[in-house]
């Protein structure tokens, strides 16, 4: 950890654009620039949920910034 304090966020979308945005970047491993609505998030994809029992469908998408 160097010593750096990490925040982990998570975040609902329904944007099925933003959710295949962060399944790539956390696939690549890179540190990604999201932007949900009009907050913008940097940092690690960690990790994105489906949560298809609600409609319209929803993902949860877990991020780490440094």
């Amino acid at each position: 950890m160097n010593g750096l304090a990490e925040y982990v966020q998570q975040i609902e979308t329904n944007d099925p654009t933003e959710a295949r945005r962060s399944r790539y970047a956390q696939y690549r491993g890179q540190v990604a620039t999201l932007t949900f609505g009009s907050a913008t998030v940097r940092g690690m994809v960690r990790s994105v949920k489906e949560d298809s029992s609600c409609i319209p469908v929803r993902w949860l998408v877990t991020v780490v910034s440094p």
